[in-house]
């Protein structure tokens, strides 16, 4: 009789052994279940945070109050609807190029690189005309000021008669996209000693007083408005250079055009070239361009992955 009831008590210890681990089961369920909730929970709103941080940068980058926070001083000379161009060649030329840059913009560096000699000779001949627009598409992306000063020094350097030597200058001592240089005026003033005669007190005082960066944030309004994919955007007569990408204007098909279209300007008197002569750099590639994300209308040269970056990339 004992060996039953001890087999009982064997049975029952055993499941209540059973009984207390599925309860201890189910409870660790419970448990993990909590835990990856919280945990879920916190990274979403984690994500979130992180977004509203995000977008908080990206509403704000680039807007330094310095760009509109006083006049409107265009640079002499400046042309164009609200004189926000500023135009290197002879007037009286029959083709013109409008090209909206970025000095921070690799892509932009492309540009003046591989078509650098080809503008200047066309320029030189009178057969051409440049129409320059300053926009801080880089300073949006990626923070920094260099866009938006680079681009004030060079319109104080219009103000002195040597933008085209001086625009040259910056691209050609372009700094790395990451590298914010150019937002310290001490770099531009540097820079300005390798233009004869720019560095004068005016010049000094129209960089580091900032005086036409209100017109460089216009300038960059106008580029938001017309709603170009990105830097450089290149218009040869208004038409998009670059739009056809399996067969690019290269710098030999720009000068054939421009030279087919004629109005050679006999030279002036003084047998003086047209401003803007400098630069070695005759590649004939086509540069990759620094895009907004925000799609819209044509007029940018080709091939970005504006992955860009290059972080010109990034919406503007």
């Amino acid at each position: 009789m004992s060996e039953k009831n001890d087999g009982a008590n064997r049975d029952a210890t055993k499941r209540s052994a059973r009984e207390r681990l599925l309860v201890e089961r189910e409870r660790q369920k419970t448990r993990d279940k909590r835990r990856r909730t919280l945990v879920v929970t916190a990274a979403v709103v984690g994500v979130l945070g992180l977004a509203t941080v995000v977008g908080v940068i990206a509403a704000n980058t680039g807007k330094d109050s310095s760009a509109k926070g006083g006049p409107v001083v265009a640079p002499s000379g400046a042309t164009g609807k609200d004189a926000l161009a500023i135009q290197t060649g002879r007037p009286e030329a029959k083709s013109t190029l409008t090209v909206w840059e970025d000095f921070r913009c690799p892509a932009c560096k492309a540009f003046e690189d591989n078509y650098r000699d080809i503008v200047h000779e066309l320029e030189a001949k009178g057969l051409l005309k440049v129409d320059y627009h300053l926009v801080t598409l880089i300073d949006g992306n990626m923070g920094g000021s260099g866009s938006l000063k680079g681009a004030n020094a060079a319109a104080c350097a219009q103000d002195a008669g040597k933008f085209s030597e001086y625009h040259d200058v910056l691209f050609q001592n372009q700094p790395q996209e990451v590298d914010d240089a150019y937002g310290k005026n001490a770099r531009l003033l540097e820079l300005a000693g390798k233009v004869e005669g720019l560095d004068t007190p005016a010049f000094r005082a129209c960089v580091e007083d900032g005086t036409h960066n209100s017109w460089v944030g216009k300038s960059q309004e106008a580029f938001r408005a017309g709603k170009f994919r990105g830097t450089p955007t290149v218009l040869l007569n208004g038409k998009d250079i670059f739009s056809d990408q399996a067969n690019p204007v290269t710098p030999q098909k720009l000068k054939e055009q421009v030279e087919a279209a004629g109005g050679v300007v006999k030279p002036s008197p003084s047998g003086s070239a047209t401003p803007g002569s400098g630069g070695k750099n005759g590649a004939k590639a086509s540069p990759s361009a620094s895009r907004t994300g925000s799609g819209g209308s044509s007029g940018t040269a080709s091939n970005r992955s504006i992955g860009g970056s290059s972080n010109g990339s990034s919406q503007d």
